[in-house]
């Protein structure tokens, strides 16, 4: 039985509802339940709601945050969430069975960029002496891993391990960290599923493990990890505990790279096909609202955000990034007006391309174990990524003027894949029509023909 608040509200937003209903259809399912973790660019969802935007399509939800990324996918998987804020690698590894098998898609990519990677204090103070300075004394950035390696190396030659923490193994954070070592010629480790090895530490410089987003300064702190890749606001929250240093962010390792996504099961698109164009058509709505008149709303945002029930933290520590500047070591705050993007540079199309490149990943550290030949990357991605949704929810948002046609790509000629990408830090291109090529421009990393 519906609650009388929710009972006000469709009494309120029935006409909207009907507006759209015939073209459309009405949502099959009105009651949902979305699950999070506790980050910034979980904010589409947070703003769907507050915003009123999942109500103007006769959706009733409930948010419910979620202890990790783990427990997330059972409750997708389960039924217990009818969707969720994942991570992207999350329904690419459930589809092709790396640790659950699952059948999850994406209609919705929720950001780009919006992590960071942060040292401790004593590993900064280490890593300086390597990093060239600005003429006002501030290091020059973007900063590599060459500036890491020699640190690493001492550490060895102590005879004891360096670990970083990630927030898990098919986690954007990951293949980011991963990224980032390896382009400083650091090995981050290999899996070897066929050998029952997931551990992602075989032949590793860097020992990578396990934590959960809120958890990683509190395990800084302690000492147990020296430094870790997150999303925000858990690198800000390094530098006002005066506890890390963020060293560098993914806009750095990868310029305006694809971050999370909305997971659904594919028996949920299509048991209630209403109900999901109707989510996404709220999603996106949110993602513009975040986005437009040059991040104006984004204060509001984060003041969403500071709540208890969304991320929780103090307001000025999600603001620091949230709203357009980054700050690295104490008092050294720069503006990267990109650092979250929810809805520029078609942020939340599904591209076949961003699937790939985490596959190209799985299978350069050996999550995937066997070459694949290249149509079995974009066969994949089209099962995972569904722009054919997206585009249906985009498509009646501009016939009813709430969006531009401009604001999307042109569906008349979309092929799901970006134009080759330059902007890495490594300045290697990656052409996701191509995946086995790319695989092979790097040093370390499995090649074709590689099986440990």
């Amino acid at each position: 039985m519906l609650s009388l608040r929710k009972l006000i509200v469709a009494a309120a937003c029935t006409l909207a509802v009907s507006a759209t209903a015939d073209e459309l259809g009405y949502p099959e399912k009105e009651e949902l339940t979305f699950g999070f973790i506790k980050l910034t660019d979980m904010a589409p969802i947070a703003v769907a709601y507050e915003n009123g935007y999942f109500e103007d399509e006769g959706l009733y939800v409930t948010i419910e945050a979620q202890a990790n990324w783990k427990v997330l996918l059972d409750g997708v998987v389960t039924g217990r969430l009818d969707g969720a804020h994942m991570l992207a690698g999350q329904p690419i590894a459930a589809t092709i069975g790396y640790g659950t098998k699952a059948n999850i898609i994406t209609p919705f990519s929720m950001d780009l960029n919006g992590n960071g990677i942060t040292v401790s204090n004593d590993v900064w103070e280490k890593m300086k002496k390597h990093i060239p300075k600005q003429a006002d004394g501030k290091p020059v950035h973007p900063i590599k891993a060459d500036a890491l390696k020699p640190v690493v190396e001492e550490i060895h030659a102590a005879g004891k391990p360096f670990n970083m923490g990630m927030v898990f193994p098919v986690s954007t954070h990951n293949y980011e960290l991963r990224y980032w070592l390896a382009a400083g010629g650091l090995h981050p480790g290999y899996y070897a599923p066929h050998k029952g090895d997931t551990s992602g530490q075989l032949d590793a410089d860097v020992l990578l493990s396990v934590t959960p987003p809120p958890q990683m300064p509190s395990t800084l702190e302690a000492g147990t990890i020296s430094g870790y890749c997150v999303g925000e606001p858990w690198n800000q929250q390094a530098v006002f505990k005066g506890i890390g240093v963020p060293v560098v962010t993914d806009y750095e390792i990868w310029k305006n790279n694809p971050e999370k996504v909305f997971g659904i099961t594919e028996e949920f698109a299509e048991k209630y096909p209403n109900t999901t164009i109707r989510l996404v058509r709220a999603m996106i709505r949110a993602a513009k609202w975040l986005d437009e008149n040059d991040n104006a709303n984004r204060p509001a945002a984060v003041k969403i955000l500071s709540q208890s029930n969304y991320v929780g933290a103090d307001y000025d520590v999600i603001a620091n990034s949230m709203t357009g500047t980054f700050e690295y070591e104490k008092g050294d705050k720069r503006s990267v007006p990109d650092f979250n993007v929810f809805f520029r540079y078609n942020a939340t199309f599904p591209y076949y391309s961003d699937a790939i490149w985490y596959l190209t990943q799985m299978r350069r550290w050996g999550q995937i174990s066997e070459d694949k030949p290249d149509s079995w990357y974009k066969d994949i991605a089209a099962k995972v990524y569904r722009p054919d949704l997206y585009q249906k929810a985009a498509e009646s948002l501009i016939e009813e003027k709430l969006v531009s046609a401009s604001e999307f790509p042109d569906f008349a000629t979309e092929d799901g894949f970006r134009p080759p990408q330059t902007h890495f830090i490594d300045n290697i291109v990656y052409d996701g029509k191509a995946p086995n090529a790319y695989i092979n421009k790097f040093a370390i990393g499995l090649k074709k023909g590689d099986k440990l």
